[in-house]
């Protein structure tokens, strides 16, 4: 009897993909993806100008990405996210393809389609490639998960109407409710 033989996807399986058509890849796995709506978009969309606007007020050198942006987590050709927000620190992870690495900051926004991957595939992937922080942002429980990883391990949870602290800008916190007033 033969065994099964499991095709894992590559990188170039992601750029053959038809135009409009957006995949991510985690370990070989492809995971295809449905556009976002409009309460995702307008929260990714206050999110770019709130970071930018801090990133700028520092004069800082870190750059915000929204999707779609090409990450490439490891150092191999089946691992390609599209995280909603990337906060990247050190400009030599950049190229013209994207970044190359862990962005040191990810936001997802959970979408229906979206809530599997955001929680638990994800969750894991990010931490595991060097992520130093994580926020997942759910408009259906209007919840922020958060989690830190750099040094001492830490999560919590906040509502929309909380302030929310940003671990990789001491004292700097973000309040999703007041964003989207």
């Amino acid at each position: 009897m033969q065994a099964q033989q499991i095709t894992k996807h590559t990188v170039k399986d992601i750029y053959a993909l038809p135009d409009g058509q957006r995949a991510e890849l985690i370990d070989g796995d492809m995971y295809m993806m449905s556009p976002p709506g409009l309460t995702h978009q307008r929260i990714v969309s206050q999110l770019v100008k709130k970071i930018g606007n801090h990133i700028d007020s520092q004069h800082g050198e870190r750059e915000v990405f929204p999707a779609p942006f090409a990450v490439f987590l490891n150092a191999d050709s089946h691992t390609y996210v599209e995280p909603d927000l990337s906060v990247i620190c050190d400009k030599s992870k950049l190229d013209d393809r994207g970044c190359n690495g862990a962005p040191d900051w990810v936001i997802e926004v959970v979408s229906p389609s979206s809530q599997r991957m955001d929680y638990m595939i994800k969750l894991f992937k990010y931490r595991d490639a060097g992520v130093r922080e994580y926020w997942i942002v759910n408009p259906k429980t209007k919840t922020i998960q958060s989690y830190f990883w750099d040094g001492e391990e830490d999560s919590a949870q906040f509502a929309f109407t909380d302030d929310v602290p940003v671990h990789i800008y001491d004292g700097w916190i973000v309040n999703i409710a007041e964003l989207l007033k």
